[in-house]
């Protein structure tokens, strides 16, 4: 009778029928390749990447490169907890393992009662939801070549047999350890035989039945119980501390021998009988069959074939949580562009191991009025997109890049789109900023060491999550960690909790960026996540304030901007007010120093008013216009040139009031005529000491012009953004792995083809040049394929298969298998021809 069906591809052999006689399964990974249809091996190469860079020559060196330990750890750490608790189990089973070996190990063989110290599953998956995943996690774990092999024979890859196996270094992830074989290795023969007898068991011939023997009994539940129902009190106590690991323990004179009739203490008692066996003078430790049998067969204490489930922190409306989030994304492209407005002059420099000073953090946290890791992700978010770079020069600095300038015409919701297009694929991490690296060097911002490969799929995931919960509903930071935790169980577990560094970091940032509002993924986040940053800003648009065209000016030289200005109005209040609050609404105040600096950008006192006038939905205040007047009044009667610099006022009285000013001594002026002084000091320094004393000169040309001083925004050359560090691999394109899997294909075509029956290589066909030339052309009329030996122009021999389309002029112009080309041969240069037959010569 056939077996029944257990899942996808999961029918456990009949041993006994003749068509399993007749079917051999593979005996090696290679061969399970072999067999398998192109889609599984494009599925292969997909699931893991580092296989096809460069693409492999046949399927033997696939299977050989599937097998190399890089490969191996990187495909074990894409497992879920489910999927690896299933390899764990077969690492510690003899290979190679029957299926209903492997469901055994994961359900065990009976059901621990109520109140067992030694394994309850209280509030645990039963056995019914283990059996119905395990066939799924076979099928994962066969798709990425870690186990091959039909149901009757699973074969775990040696790799990962070698890491998942418990060894003295490294304990089982089960928690088992060795096998009573690899315990007794170098124990006396004598000394085996003293535990038989004391064990109960008969004396054998040799040591290798004995050691049989003694795990034959450990390895029946029944016999231990039976054996343990003798042991003295304690001794249960001392079991259930090792069966679900480690299964080491440390004890007084373990490795000296000792009888039944001379133990004294609990350990002693399982010692001599071999419940326990010695690992050193100072340690013992519990055989593996023994403990299989006290946990009831169990590999795990908790097989997990279902995910934690997401709790619900908190359930908002949709409209609440996009307002929410909108508000935050707008507010981010608004602080993007409030600083890099800020070092557009130039900003900090750049420090000679790369990056952001503390003291510049410190002060650009301030100017931003945010916390100093919160300034750090503005930082790198604007250094993400490209907006910000080092200028290259001598005297390194910060500035903006040309592209910011881009980025400041496009509207709100699509400057917001590319700061978020820069984000989501960073491997740089700005929470790690202040951190330590391996030689104890503190993490700048913007500097070196902050790239973490596993940050851009973190995000993603977290955002996925996120996006599996009702519209408006925020989960837990537990629960997202704990998923993740059973998803990538091998990933970022390091000593420094990478993986929950990156989750709390994600989460985060996305509500600083407005991907979420009060913790729910916004409905344009969404779309970010879809990969559609137009959807996502078409989506964010409406949700976004209508910049204003207005101010409210106040007596108290005071204007309130009760939402964003448009750009015109917002560049005018930049320049003539300053900034006095936050928020909101953004209170401007209007300052000698903030009139001055409009008139010294080329305004005039008539501007000034007339815009005013224009953009004010209250009326100018009196005090506002005075200031104006006042300031316009004074700007410019005092004029700085070049001499080193030159004082020229019609008023020599006012002249005359600087040079008998004692603040003015060290300026070394004298009077040149009348209306004219002059200075040692440069112009520049000497327009900043006049105004330090109250006046208001104004720089003039050398024609005698006002000069207009306004800032030069200073930019780096074009600069692109940095590129991220993968983590490993990227994963080949739909058209990479269709031409890698013909590659592969025709590789192992053309290393088949020169094996005889037995796999042994064939030597390189040998004919004479008559005979060749009537091969090739019978192979034109048949369309069959040949196996032929060829010499390059450089004298570097090969061997072939190749389908002749044609010959002509001393030349075949063939199909060539080893290249998936047609290509042209000259006759002289082939060796010899063979014909195939079904792939085979």
């Amino acid at each position: 009778m056939a077996a029944p069906e257990v899942g996808r591809g999961h029918v456990i052999a009949d041993t006994g029928s003749e068509n399993a006689a007749a079917r051999p399964g593979p005996r090696t990974l290679a061969e399970d390749l072999r067999a398998r249809g192109d889609e599984a091996v494009a599925a292969l190469l997909r699931a893991r990447p580092d296989l096809v860079s460069p693409v492999p020559n046949d399927l033997t060196q696939l299977a050989t490169r599937a097998g190399t330990r890089a490969s191996v750890l990187r495909a074990l750490e894409r497992l879920d907890r489910f999927v690896l608790q299933a390899a764990e189990a077969l690492a510690v089973a003899p290979g190679p393992c029957p299926y209903e070996t492997l469901l055994a190990l994961m359900t065990g063989d009976e059901e621990p009662e109520a109140g067992d110290p030694r394994g309850p599953r209280a509030g645990g998956p039963g056995p019914g939801s283990v059996a119905a995943a395990l066939p799924g996690a076979v099928d994962v774990l066969r798709d990425n070549a870690l186990v091959w092999g039909a149901d009757d024979r699973l074969t775990l890859v040696r790799t990962a047999r070698d890491l998942l196996a418990p060894s003295a270094a490294a304990p089982s992830p089960t928690g088992l350890g060795p096998t009573v074989a690899e315990a007794t290795a170098g124990m006396s023969p004598g000394r085996l035989q003293e535990i038989l007898a004391d064990a109960g068991l008969p004396a054998t011939h040799d040591p290798v039945s004995a050691v049989a023997a003694l795990a034959g009994l450990l390895g029946e539940r029944a016999g231990v119980r039976e054996l343990l129902d003798l042991a003295p009190d304690g001794a249960t106590a001392v079991l259930d501390k090792l069966v679900w690991g480690p299964p080491y323990g440390e004890v007084t004179g373990a490795s000296e021998p000792v009888r039944a009739a001379t133990a004294t203490t609990p350990v002693q008692w399982l010692l001599a009988r071999g419940v326990l066996l010695p690992a050193g003078p100072r340690n013992v430790v519990l055989p593996r069959e023994a403990a299989l049998s006290l946990r009831g067969g169990r590999a795990h204490r908790e097989p997990l074939p279902v995910p934690p489930p997401l709790e619900v922190a908190a359930a908002h409306g949709p409209a609440m949580a996009d307002a929410t989030a909108a508000g935050q994304a707008f507010g981010a492209a608004r602080t993007v562009e409030e600083l890099l407005k800020s070092w557009q002059t130039g900003g900090p420099a750049v420090l000679r191991a790369g990056g952001l000073s503390v003291r510049d953090l410190k002060r650009t946290a301030v100017e931003l009025e945010v916390p100093e890791p919160v300034a750090a992700f503005w930082l790198e978010l604007a250094y993400g997109a490209g907006l910000l770079a080092s200028d290259g020069e001598v005297d390194e600095v910060y500035a903006p890049t040309p592209a910011y300038d881009e980025w400041l015409l496009l509207a709100p919701q699509e400057r917001w789109a590319r700061l978020v297009a820069g984000w989501l694929p960073a491997t740089r991490t700005p929470g790690a900023v202040g951190a330590r690296d391996a030689k104890g060097r503190a993490l700048a911002a913007l500097g070196p060491g902050l790239d973490r490969s596993l940050a851009p799929e973190v995000r993603r995931r977290v955002l996925a999550l996120l996006a599996s919960l009702p519209e408006g509903a925020a989960a837990t930071a537990d629960s997202v960690l704990a998923r993740l935790r059973w998803e990538w169980p091998r990933r970022g577990a390091g000593p420094d909790d990478t993986l929950s560094r990156l989750t709390r970091w994600t989460l985060e940032e996305s509500e600083l960026l407005g991907v979420t509002g009060r913790g729910a993924l916004a409905s344009f986040g969404r779309d970010v996540l879809d990969g559609s940053a137009e959807r996502a800003a078409a989506r964010l648009r409406p949700l976004l304030p209508e910049p204003l065209d207005h101010v409210l000016l106040q007596a108290d030289l005071t204007a309130v901007a009760p939402g964003p200005l448009m750009a015109p109005l917002a560049e005018f209040m930049d320049t003539a007010a300053d900034v006095e609050s936050k928020g909101g609404a953004t209170v401007y105040r209007f300052t000698p120093g903030s009139v001055r600096r409009a008139l010294d950008a080329g305004r005039t006192a008539d501007d000034l008013h007339a815009f005013l006038s224009a953009h004010s939905r209250t009326p100018v205040p009196q005090p506002l216009t005075y200031l104006i007047d006042d300031v316009a009044r004074r700007h410019g009667r005092l004029r700085v040139g070049a001499a080193s610099a030159y004082l020229r006022c019609d008023d020599d009285a006012l002249l005359a009031e600087i040079l008998a000013d004692r603040r003015a001594a060290g300026l070394g002026l004298r009077r040149l005529a009348p209306t004219v002084l002059a200075s040692r000091t440069e112009p520049t320094a000497l327009l900043e000491r006049l105004r330090g004393m109250g006046f208001a000169p104004a720089a003039e040309s050398a024609e005698g012009d006002v000069l207009i001083t306004r800032a030069d925004a200073h930019r780096t050359p074009p600069r692109a953004a940095p590129v991220p560090v993968p983590d490993g691999p990227a994963v080949p394109d739909e058209r990479l792995l269709s031409a890698a899997v013909k590659a592969i294909r025709a590789g192992d075509r053309a290393a088949t083809a020169v094996r005889g029956p037995s796999g042994e290589r064939r030597a390189v066909p040998r004919t004479s040049s008559a005979e060749t030339l009537a091969t090739v052309q019978a192979a034109v009329l048949t369309g069959d394929p040949l196996w032929i030996g060829y010499v390059n122009a450089e004298g570097a021999a090969s061997q072939r298969v190749i389908e002749p389309v044609k010959v002509e002029g001393g030349y075949v112009t063939a199909y060539d298998h080893t290249t998936e080309e047609v290509r042209t041969f000259s006759l002289h240069r082939i060796t010899g021809t063979a014909e195939l037959t079904n792939g085979t010569p």
